[in-house]
Formats: C-alpha cells, sequence, structure tokens
C-alpha cells in the first residue's frame, strides 16, 4: 500500500504542475456560463421586432428571376423585407444572390444613412449607433461569410449589429459581453483559433491528465483517512497537517 501511496503522490504532484491552470479555466469557465442567461450574451434583450411589409401579389416568378440572371439556384426562397420582397437565390454552399422580386435586378448595397437607420430601427435598448463600417468579408467572430455593414452602438456592452447590405436585416449581434463569453469558451475546449472543435487530441489528454489527478487525489485521501483511523483506534494522536 506505501508504494501505491509514494506513486500516487508523485503522479499527483507533477500532475497538478500540468493542468492545474487548465483546471481553473474549467472552473471559471463552467462558473461564468451557468451564471450569464445565453440570451443576454446573444444580444437578444438588445432586438426590436422590425415588421417587413407584406409581400406583394404581382412579384416575379423564380423562373423568370432565373432566365433574367443566369442563376440556376439550388435553394431559393422568397422573402419581404425593409427593402421590399427579394428572391435569395443559393448554390446549396456558401454562395448567395439576393436580386428585387419586382425587378429581377440584384440589391445594390445600402448606403452609410441607410444601414444605420435599419440597425437603430432593430435595436432596443439605451444607446444610439456611433460608427458603421462595410466589410467586405465579415470577421471570424460572426461565423459567416460576404459583405456586411457593422454598426457600433455606445451602450454599457459595446453592442455591434451585422446588417446585410441587401437585405437590411440584422444577420448576427456580438457585444463586448459575447466576446468575454467567447474567450471564456475557446479557454474551456483550449481552442483559441476557431472555438469550435472540442475532440481534438490536447484537450482529450489535458482531460486525461485531469482524471489520474482525481484519482490519485481520492488514492491519497484514502490513504489518510485510514491512517488517521488507525491512529485514533490505538489513542494515538492525529499527526499534524
Amino acid at each position: 500500500m506505501s508504494g501505491v501511496v509514494r506513486l500516487s503522490t508523485q503522479i499527483h504532484k507533477w500532475v497538478s504542475l500540468v493542468v492545474g491552470i487548465q483546471v481553473i479555466f474549467w472552473v471559471v469557465g463552467g462558473l461564468i456560463m451557468v451564471s450569464i442567461p445565453i440570451e443576454r450574451v446573444r444580444g437578444e434583450h438588445h432586438v426590436r421586432e422590425v415588421a417587413a411589409p407584406p409581400l406583394p401579389l404581382d412579384v416575379m416568378p423564380l423562373a423568370q428571376v432565373s432566365a433574367l440572371t443566369g442563376e440556376r439556384p439550388v435553394r431559393a426562397e422568397l422573402r419581404s423585407t425593409l427593402r421590399g420582397p427579394v428572391w435569395v437565390l443559393s448554390d446549396g454552399k456558401e454562395k448567395r444572390l439576393i436580386v428585387s422580386a419586382v425587378t429581377g435586378i440584384p440589391l445594390k448595397p445600402m448606403t452609410e444613412a441607410e444601414a444605420r437607420a435599419a440597425a437603430a430601427a432593430a435595436y432596443a435598448g439605451s444607446g444610439a449607433p456611433v460608427d458603421a463600417r462595410y466589410l467586405l468579408e465579415q470577421p471570424q467572430e460572426t461565423g459567416k461569410s460576404g459583405p456586411v455593414w457593422r454598426v457600433d452602438f455606445n451602450d454599457a456592452e459595446k453592442t455591434a449589429f451585422y446588417v446585410s447590405p441587401a437585405t437590411g436585416e440584422v444577420e448576427t449581434r456580438r457585444s463586448r459581453l459575447w466576446r468575454f463569453y467567447d474567450l471564456m469558451w475557446r479557454l474551456h475546449i483550449l481552442d483559441l483559433k476557431s472555438g469550435d472543435n472540442f475532440n481534438h487530441p490536447l484537450l482529450i489528454g489535458v482531460t486525461a491528465l485531469t482524471l489520474a489527478l482525481l484519482v490519485t487525489g481520492l488514492v491519497l485521501l484514502v490513504a489518510r483517512l485510514r491512517r488517521d483511523w488507525a491512529r485514533r483506534r490505538d489513542g494515538l494522536p492525529e499527526r499534524r497537517r
């Protein structure tokens, strides 16, 4: 038994040095995730429903739009937006073409003033739009691709609305709180690059080492309890910790 205890002590000591900081990240990250409502992280409390006008009856049929644009979409959706009815044509992957369902012509990107107005109409909160930037490619934090308007608000959470330049719809919301939560998540799964992969070898290895830490800790606890019980049974004073 003494050999098992000595081995457990060595394993416990060295493994603690290797995974101790990550265990702290797991505990702190888990506490943050269960303490902050996910709806607040997503910025849902800053969303105001904006009713789009009803679809008119005289929209251009898909076959005519397809012939006019030369597109043969895998998927097509007729939608009502703040800029009028549109056909959203998709190749089933990442490519999308948004055209007017009245003229069949692809919609030009909104102006900065239009993007600000669309974001402000969809925003519920105490802030106001203070900056608008047209991005040819969306940043990683949106999880999407293609051009977008980013409109920043001056509220306490530094909320940013990512607005579709074609339809004026808010595609994504991000904030300082979301970015902090995202950082905690990435530390939690040890994927600082994308935050999507929680099956990689590093996480599996650290988790296995943490399991060894727990098992050896239990071995040492049982050994300590047995020793203390034996000393009490023999009427000996307990050893100082």
